[in-house]
């Protein structure tokens, strides 16, 4: 039987969306699927809704990252925000629900955590029957991902499926597909020719800065610093959708304006980055999963405290990027990259290596082949879970379900407690409790 899908996201961080949009193409491109239709949650909520999920965090991104990064790691907790957050969704997301409904999807991906709660809703209440799959959008699994009623979560890493394996969450049920890019990031493209067409020299260094989709960040800073490197580059400049952004840039770079490219908002960021050497941006799940599927080295620079530093984390690990703590020194980290081949060589292998660009299709082929029935977790899992997610259980025990404080009585160590408990979670799985 062909199946009917319905992929949801939501319109804060363009990452979310642009996500939805690949597993739409490869959805569609799919003769097993009778209709794939892709929706911003968002467009069902009302505008005060929406500004809170998008403008707000927007402006929060530009005036005070500082808290982003503080909410982050307070709200990382299974759970924890979890009654009002749904509240709120319910209260607000009605017409959603009644879109959800009349279209009745077989599949539905969620690449947002927002619209992923509404749908574990429905189908917990029985009101849907159809299979809820989550593709987290960032390298690292934050608490907000974890939904109470789920098919299969799909994350960039091993070691993020490694995390979701101690808290509890059955291994079948957690595929490393990578995040999903668009499919056009598979194509080969001519160096030369590309950079030709924007008017660039084919034999000299191609440094791509990008503000983002939004065009926020200390691009303008950033490219007084360009100006000042002792070495014959050439820069493409994305300043997104601010047009205001784009007119300072030009003006700044106009006595240098051979060796700039000022561009908005581009829909060829595919060949722009094959065509490119360094990436100088932030390292959000999406931008640096193009970058890296693209074997383009970045230099991270002012990511957002929370997810962004964390994927960031990664990148350094891997040897994929170089970070540039306080900008004023970015001459100096750039000129030592391009003064060393073999390293930007290795980096670019290490992005190759550690790239995952048929997401996309890979999400597509498991959930249009997949057999497993959707699954909840009962009071005493989810328990369970935020107990396994603590990395102290100091404070824990007292607020835990009657059924789990006999663990704390046994004379044992905390990781045999810990130990116990998640085979008590995975024996409730097998039950199928």
């Amino acid at each position: 039987m062909k199946k009917r899908v319905l992929i949801m996201s939501a319109g804060a961080g363009n990452g979310h969306i642009k996500a939805a949009a690949a597993l739409e193409k490869s959805f569609a491109a799919d003769d097993r699927v009778v209709e794939v239709i892709n929706n911003d949650a968002l467009q069902y909520t009302n505008k005060l809704f929406r500004d809170f999920y998008s403008k707000f965090y927007e402006s929060l991104v530009r005036s005070a990252p500082n808290f982003l990064g503080w909410w982050y790691k307070t709200s990382d907790e299974p759970w924890r925000t979890d009654r009002m957050r749904i509240m709120l969704d319910r209260l607000n997301t009605k017409p959603l629900v009644r879109f959800i409904q009349d279209f009745d999807p077989h599949i539905t991906v969620c690449t947002h955590f927002m619209p992923a709660g509404i749908v574990s809703h429905l189908i917990a209440t029985q009101q849907i029957k159809a299979r809820l799959s989550i593709v987290v959008t960032d390298f690292d699994f934050h608490a907000m991902w974890l939904s109470r009623s789920f098919h299969r979560y799909f994350v960039a890493l091993d070691e993020t499926k490694a995390y979701l394996e101690m808290l509890g969450i059955p291994p079948e049920r957690i595929t490393v597909s990578g995040i999903p890019i668009d499919p056009v990031f598979q194509l080969p493209i001519d160096r030369s020719t590309a950079r030709l067409s924007l008017q660039l020299d084919p034999l000299k260094p191609v440094l791509l800065l990008s503000a983002g989709a939004l065009g926020q960040g200390p691009t303008e800073f950033i490219v007084e610093r360009l100006l000042n490197l002792n070495r014959d580059t050439q820069t493409i400049v994305i300043c997104g959708r601010n047009d205001e952004l784009r007119q300072r840039v030009t003006r700044s770079v106009a006595h240098q304006s051979d060796n700039f490219r000022v561009l908005g908002y581009t829909d060829d960021m595919h060949k722009l980055m094959k065509m490119s050497d360094i990436f100088i941006g932030k390292p959000g799940g999406m931008t640096a999963s193009e970058a890296i599927a693209c074997g383009l080295p970045m230099c991270v620079v002012s990511p957002i405290p929370g997810q962004e530093e964390r994927n960031s984390d990664h990148l350094l690990e891997e040897g994929i990027a170089v970070k540039c703590n306080d900008l004023t020194t970015l001459p100096f980290k750039l000129q030592r990259l391009l003064d060393d081949p073999a390293q930007l060589l290795r980096m670019r292998e290490n992005a190759l290596r550690f790239a995952n660009p048929l997401a996309s299709a890979n999400i597509v082929e498991t959930l249009l082949a997949d057999q497993l029935p959707h699954m909840s977790f009962s009071k005493h899992q989810q328990a369970a879970i935020a107990f396994a997610a603590k990395t102290e259980g100091a404070g824990v025990i007292a607020k835990m379900p009657v059924p789990l404080l006999s663990i704390k009585k046994s004379p044992i160590s905390q990781q045999a407690r810990h130990t116990a408990l998640l085979k008590r979670h995975s024996n409730a799985y097998k039950k199928g409790s």
